[in-house]
């Protein structure tokens, strides 16, 4: 119809949302991205798995939020993952691509013009790689993050921006994988990119203070535009770090699985500053809806699978077992790998899963006031234990926490509290109301740079 749209063409936003486009392009420009594959039929695509290794990623195109995005970590789930993506994309290609477990996640906000580079921020994720950036805590400026390694982010950023000849705001998302033979310079692969402001462009705006929303407006207007500039040049010496973290509204949603994914499932988030990632981290946390320190008095209970890191579990443990919180789990496998990393006394409950009555009396009776279930894989159906647990959390009202990194960091969090701090928070029956740090508003922190 002639009409004229401002900004980044549509045709490039169309090859950034075409999952086999946008690879392509990625390929001849020499980013680096996990291996893929466009679907061609289930049989190709179980070739490809078998010969890439599981997990592998379905990802079809024109969706948003990572809408029947899912891990397959076997054949079957392949199948059944590829029926819905291709349901819900029925015209546009899927493309399976290689699963990288382990890798931490950046997230790179950026606004370019005319296909130059003109500011961008880096967050570091908490969560791996393999939880949604909308579902994930971000810490900014990133806490484990070389110089190095935050300059070849921008390149990637500048070769980006000049492909799809961006004019606007735009976000990516990075995986960050250790590399064996080369320790220190570890790979980077390009998962995501979309050419459009993202949900955390308000955040490092903030965090920041520079204006991420109207430079991008100057971009797409052409009007104005403002000399490029490295924001992230010095963010290491920064007095301050800020950490987002998502909101959700499991309560609201009947029989949800309160697992996080590749899907996005949260409903909002808050977003803190500290003098450090830990205190910024334990107040975002605390700010959010339903979460709160366990009681003193009370048990914490911790939940695994096959695919949890032991070490963080038992780290988990020894922490609230040495705060004088007893330690509860649901199997005697569980209990001996707690015991092997020296947590000692932990109580093994028998829930009846399938008597949500029973299950109810059995939490209470227990004195169970926070549930740390870091199970990583998502069950097929709801006759499964950490499903159970994380969904009883949920509508009981028990504080849950999802995910091993965030569970390792808030213990590091706890950890790094003042002594004074730290008994307050563990000894008082109003610690809910507690600030664990001082005050400060946001003009503060930014005073704190000069």
């Amino acid at each position: 119809n002639e009409v004229k749209v401002l900004g980044t063409s549509p045709e490039k936003i169309d090859a950034a949302e075409d999952r086999h486009r946008f690879s392509q392009i990625l390929d001849s420009i020499g980013v680096d991205q996990p291996a893929w594959k466009e679907l061609v039929s289930v049989a190709d695509a179980e070739k490809f798995a078998d010969a890439v290794g599981y997990p592998v990623l379905i990802r079809p195109s024109y969706v948003l939020s990572g809408a029947a995005m899912n891990v397959a970590y076997d054949a079957e789930a392949l199948r059944s993952n590829l029926e819905l993506a291709a349901s819900v994309s029925p015209e546009h290609p899927v493309v399976v691509t290689k699963f990288i477990r382990g890798a931490r996640e950046l997230d790179i906000d950026a606004v370019a013009s005319n296909g130059e580079l003109i500011k961008h921020a880096v967050s570091e994720h908490i969560e791996d790689a393999g939880v949604h950036s909308g579902d994930a805590s971000l810490i900014l400026p990133p806490a484990n993050l070389s110089a190095e390694v935050l300059e070849r982010v921008k390149d990637i950023g500048n070769k980006v921006a000049r492909a799809f000849e961006i004019s606007g705001p735009f976000n990516m998302q990075i995986i960050m994988q250790k590399n064996e033979q080369t320790p220190d310079h570890p790979d980077l692969k390009v998962i995501e990119c979309n050419l459009r402001a993202s949900r955390s462009f308000p955040f490092v705006s903030k965090v920041m203070d520079s204006n991420f929303v109207e430079a991008a407006t100057r971009a797409i207007v052409g009007e104005g535009v403002p000399k490029p500039v490295d924001l992230m040049k010095g963010s290491d010496k920064w007095p301050y770090t800020a950490i987002k973290v998502p909101q959700f509204s499991w309560t609201r949603l009947a029989g949800a699985d309160p697992f996080l994914g590749v899907e996005m499932s949260s409903t909002g988030e808050v977003a803190c500053f500290g003098k450090t990632p830990e205190e910024a981290y334990l107040v975002s946390l605390l700010s959010t809806n339903g979460f709160r320190l366990p009681a003193p008095g009370k048990s914490v209970y911790v939940g695994i699978d096959n695919l949890t890191e032991t070490r963080i579990a038992q780290k988990v443990a020894k922490h609230f077992a040495a705060a004088g919180y007893p330690v509860l789990t649901d199997s005697e496998a569980t209990a001996q790998v707690l015991a092997d990393g020296g947590v000692s006394g932990v109580k093994v409950i028998k829930f009846d899963y399938d008597n949500r009555r029973t299950l109810r009396d059995a939490v209470f009776d227990s004195n169970i006031d926070l549930v740390v279930n870091l199970a990583k894989l998502r069950p097929s159906d709801k006759a499964n234990s950490n499903y159970a647990m994380r969904r009883m959390a949920v509508d009981f009202g028990i504080p849950l926490v999802n995910d091993q990194r965030c569970a390792e960091m808030l213990v590091d969090a706890l950890e790094a509290l003042p002594q004074g701090t730290a008994t307050a928070l563990y000894g008082s029956q109003e610690l809910n109301i507690e600030t664990p740090v001082d005050v400060k508003s946001w003009q503060q922190y930014l005073d704190m740079r000069k």
